[in-house]
C-alpha cells in the first residue's frame, strides 16, 4: 500500500475512533479491539454464550457429535470455521445451512439455488432461543448433514477463551469416504482382515493397519487445538 494510501486509512480509522496515532505509532483503540474480539467468537464476561449441541445426521455405534460454546455475536461464517474444526474435516468442500427452508452460505455467483450470505448473517438471527434447531451440511457431494441445536444461553466466564469444545463423541468419518453408506462399508472392510478390499481401503485411508482408526474414539485434545488455530 503506498505512503499517502496508508495515511487516508489511518485517518479514517481515527475518525472512527479505531486507531490511537503518536508521532511513532498507531494502536487500536478498546472499541477497535473489542470489535476483533467480537468477529473471532471471543466474549467478555458477563455476555452471553451459547451452548450448542452438533450431531452427525445418521451416525451410529457411536453417534458423533460435539458440544461447543460459542458467542452469539459471530457470523455464520464464523459458525462453518468452528464446526470443521470441533469435527474434524479437512474444510475442502462447499457447505450449507438450512433455516426453515432458507440457505445459507459463501456468496458465489455459481450456486443454482438461493444461497443467502453467510458472513451478513449472525448467529442470533437462526439461532435466537433454547431449543432452537438449524442444520448444516459439510461436502454437498457426500452430503455429511449435522443437526445444530442450541442447548442452553450460558454467561461468559472471567478467563475462559470462546469458541470452547466442552465435550463430544466418535471419530471424524474420513474425507471423501462417501456419506454415511460409505463411511459404514469403510468401517466392514476395516473390521474384515479377509475382505478383498481391506489393503486397498487402509492404503487409501492412509493408516499403517486397520487398528490405526477407531470409529469410537474422539480425539479430544486435537480437536481443541484444531479450534483454537480455527482464526
Amino acid at each position: 500500500m503506498a505512503g499517502q494510501d496508508l495515511d487516508r486509512l489511518l485517518a479514517v480509522l481515527v475518525r472512527l475512533g479505531a486507531v490511537e496515532l503518536t508521532e511513532e505509532t498507531a494502536t487500536l483503540t478498546p472499541v477497535a479491539v473489542n470489535a476483533v474480539r467480537r468477529s473471532l467468537g471471543e466474549a467478555a464476561p458477563g455476555e452471553p454464550i451459547y451452548q450448542i449441541r452438533v450431531t452427525l445426521q445418521e451416525s451410529a455405534d457411536p453417534v458423533i457429535w460435539r458440544r461447543l460454546l460459542v458467542s452469539p455475536g459471530i457470523t455464520m461464517e464464523r459458525l462453518h470455521d468452528i464446526l470443521v474444526a470441533a469435527m474434524g474435516w479437512e474444510d475442502r468442500h462447499l457447505h450449507l445451512f438450512t433455516v426453515s427452508g432458507v440457505l445459507y452460505g459463501e456468496a458465489s455467483p455459481e450456486w443454482d439455488l438461493d444461497v443467502l450470505d453467510e458472513k451478513k448473517t449472525s448467529l442470533p438471527e437462526v439461532l435466537a432461543q433454547a431449543g432452537a434447531a438449524i442444520e448444516y451440511e459439510y461436502d454437498l457431494g457426500d452430503s455429511w448433514r449435522h443437526d445444530i441445536v442450541l442447548e442452553e444461553i450460558l454467561t461468559a466466564e472471567e478467563g475462559v477463551r470462546y469458541p470452547m469444545l466442552v465435550d463430544g463423541a466418535g471419530a471424524c468419518p474420513p474425507e471423501d469416504v462417501g456419506g454415511i453408506g460409505g463411511y459404514e462399508y469403510f468401517r466392514l472392510v476395516l473390521a474384515d482382515p479377509e475382505h478383498d478390499e481391506h489393503d486397498e481401503y487402509v492404503r487409501w485411508a492412509g493408516l499403517e493397519n486397520a487398528q490405526e482408526f477407531d470409529p469410537a474414539r474422539f480425539a479430544f485434545e486435537a480437536a481443541r487445538r484444531a479450534l483454537a488455530s480455527a482464526g
